[in-house]
């Protein structure tokens, strides 16, 4: 039997399935600063035969939320003479361009724990000046006396050779066994020097909370069971080993949202859907990502904190394009000094949670907002719902600023919150060339079907898909990842100078490195695929273009291809092409997968009738048409194939899926709910 959790903000999430392809979910409160409490809950609330285990895969949020709350450990920094302010100088570039009062993100290292040494390497990596011992040996003691927990060491150049870093490391570990390092040659080894030393920063901060919670979830684990198969999902849409996670735990910064998008890309393939917009909505974010022809786009220009107005801080490392905002079941309704409404990105999370949850939640919430309006049923809730407590709050605090009635109020609450989903789900689509009519909403998350077909209207969609297990869709998509990871290196060559020789020489190293690694984690060499890929540009050019290219030994022809391709994809992306122009490779990026075996996902083919998935008739308020008495249905009962027109409620464990009058659906073989939109 294999089993995920995913930690989100409000809830912890499990799936499982057994050898029989049989799937079996559960939900629980999560249960912050203790979370792998709530991980152990959950497994607890499935009921579970926890002998049967034979692979368990996590998803976090420990990592982000470390970051975010700056509850990491107390860093140094040491780098080469001359670059101690590399984090405070960062770029010049702002995002807000006019704004006189502008202020550069403070670094995570305060600039007394920065130190400098002697030692300096040519953008070749050749060494000019050797690495000065007595330096290194004086900020160890001074970052002994300041009791610092946790060390980043980036020096120039470190890229092109890591021997200095290496020597630095070595030295740290002799002097002071007890503190953590970081090397930036092995998180990062492309060049930007800023980018990558706060990279090895971030990485530093957080590696003693990781190693601290991964260790305390592996004792709850091994107190429990004696699964040896333990993976933590990445930010790239792969997992790796709790060993490796411990040592780079900056590669989980986006840990349990990828794993969604991951397995909307798998579903996609199952049912032959290869274009995606993978939409998740929890209680406390919404987060959406497109998926084209298959493709799970992955990028290493990811910054935490960043928005219109922010800087933000880069993280060079591979991380699902994904968008991600404020918006959630939880999320907080309130009038801002203008006196718009507004909803989130405060959240009331899982304590006190929502008025309806009757722990102490005093603010109106966009799950409030729906149990109002009648597409939530208290019946359904865990607790015991006081709904004139619902409505009377949403009243006072929203509908009487706005001379209307409570329904009204929560009305207006669905609809900003709507708005705000909207934006994110042009951001991804529409302002990047793309046009939704041709992709498919795939919706997940405890609130995903509820605000999908809405927004499917707005945005001119003409397919949602409701996954199987659409509440705990991320931990789903876990069960079918492979150990990946991505080896990115800076290789500045010129296309019409580089050699076969070289560029094959350049992959093999890559690749040799990649096996190591998997073979460290337990993996053959006939486990272990490769996929290539060549960040290029036009000579002249700063940034570059992602181009797929051979995986096997380049020929004259391979390398002609690659030089074609990029025309392409340049002119696919910015619109021109420069194909007199000199080309040249910035950086090789290998991608390297550890193949596990997967559970094979069984059909749920359902006869019956409508009439056996009825449940109960419901007033509720929809726009622009006010109360309408709505069936309600048992996704759980409803048969295969059985067309049923809108407006209609599907209710299942921990979701509901609203169709509006213009809209059908049916479930196809996989149990996956169809949304279409009728044509007229």
């Amino acid at each position: 039997m294999r089993v995920a959790t995913d930690i989100g903000g409000t809830f912890t999430d499990l799936v499982y399935v057994d050898k029989n392809g049989e799937i079996g979910v559960a939900k629980s409160s999560t249960t912050p600063p203790n979370f792998e409490k709530g991980v152990i809950d959950v497994i607890h609330k499935s009921g579970i035969d926890q002998s049967q285990l034979s692979m368990f895969i996590h998803g976090t949020t420990v990592i982000i939320n470390a970051l975010t709350e700056r509850k990491g450990a107390k860093t140094a920094l040491i780098t080469t003479k001359g670059f101690r302010d590399v984090l405070e100088i960062a770029r010049g570039n702002r995002p807000d361009l006019f704004n006189v009062n502008y202020k550069k993100p403070e670094p995570f290292v305060e600039r007394y724990l920065r130190k400098e040494v002697n030692e300096r390497l040519s953008y070749k990596g050749e060494v000019l000046t050797p690495l000065e011992i007595k330096d290194v040996k004086e900020c160890v003691e001074f970052f002994k006396k300041e009791q610092v927990e946790a060390i980043a060491v980036s020096y120039l150049h470190a890229y092109a050779n890591p021997s200095h870093e290496q020597q630095t490391a070595e030295l740290i570990k002799q002097l002071w066994p007890e503190v953590k390092v970081t090397i930036s040659s092995d998180i990062v080894q492309e060049w930007r020097e800023y980018e990558r030393t706060n990279t090895t920063v971030l990485n530093a901060y957080v590696q003693p909370v990781a190693t601290s919670y991964i260790n305390r979830l592996e004792n709850e684990l091994k107190a429990q069971s004696n699964v040896e198969q333990r993976y933590i999902m990445q930010s790239n849409g792969g997992t790796t080993t709790f060993d490796s996670a411990k040592e780079t735990p900056i590669s989980m910064v986006e840990s349990g949202p990828v794993a969604g998008i991951f397995g909307a890309a798998v579903l996609g393939e199952m049912i032959g859907e290869k274009n995606i917009i993978a939409f998740d909505i929890g209680g406390t974010t919404a987060k959406c990502s497109l998926i084209e022809n298959g493709e799970v786009k992955v990028s290493t220009d990811y910054y935490i904190e960043r928005d219109s107005r922010h800087a933000g801080y880069p993280i060079k490392t591979p991380v699902v394009d994904i968008v991600e905002i404020g918006n959630g079941g939880g999320s907080i309704a309130w009038i801002d000094p203008a006196g718009s409404l507004k909803v989130g990105p405060q959240s009331a999370g899982a304590f006190p949670g929502p008025i309806a949850y009757g722990q102490g939640g005093k603010e109106p919430t966009t799950t409030d907002a729906n149990l109002l309006t009648g597409r939530l049923s208290s019946k359904n809730f865990d607790y015991e719902v006081d709904m004139e407590a619902v409505k009377s709050t949403i009243q006072s605090k929203i509908g009487s600023r706005f001379e209307m009635s409570a329904e009204e109020a929560a009305l207006g609450i669905i609809r900003i919150a709507n708005s705000n989903m909207l934006n994110a789900l042009k951001l991804i689509s529409i302002r990047k060339g793309h046009n939704p009519k041709e992709f498919t909403l795939l919706a997940f998350g405890g609130g995903g079907s509820m605000h999908a077909p809405a927004l499917a209207l707005e945005l001119g969609v003409k397919k949602v898909v409701v996954p199987i297990a659409s509440p705990v869709f991320s931990a789903w998509g876990m069960l079918l990842t492979d150990l990946r990871h991505d080896y990115i290196k800076t290789y500045i060559k010129r296309m019409n100078e580089l050699t076969l020789e070289e560029i094959n020489d350049a992959w093999i190293a890559i690749e040799e490195q990649a096996l190591h690694h998997f073979e460290d984690e337990g993996m053959t060499s006939e486990q272990v695929e490769y996929h290539r890929f060549a960040d290029m540009r036009y000579l002249g050019q700063e940034h570059t273009v992602k181009v797929p290219v051979d995986d096997e030994m380049w020929t004259d022809a391979s390398k002609q291809k690659a030089i074609e391709d990029f025309h392409k994809l340049h002119e696919k992306n910015y619109t021109f092409k420069l194909e007199e122009a000199q080309t040249e490779i910035v950086n090789l990026h290998l991608t390297a997968f550890g193949k596990v075996e997967k559970p094979e996902i069984k059909k749920q083919i359902k006869a019956g009738t409508l009439q056996s998935a009825f449940k109960e008739k419901r007033e509720v308020y929809f726009e622009n048409e006010g109360w309408l008495t709505t069936n309600v249905y048992d996704r759980e009962k409803l048969p295969t194939n059985e067309v049923l027109r809108g407006p209609a409620i599907i209710e299942e464990k921990a979701a509901v899926t609203v169709i509006y009058k213009q809209q059908q659906l049916y479930a196809d073989e996989y149990g996956n709910l169809i949304i279409v939109k009728e044509e007229n």
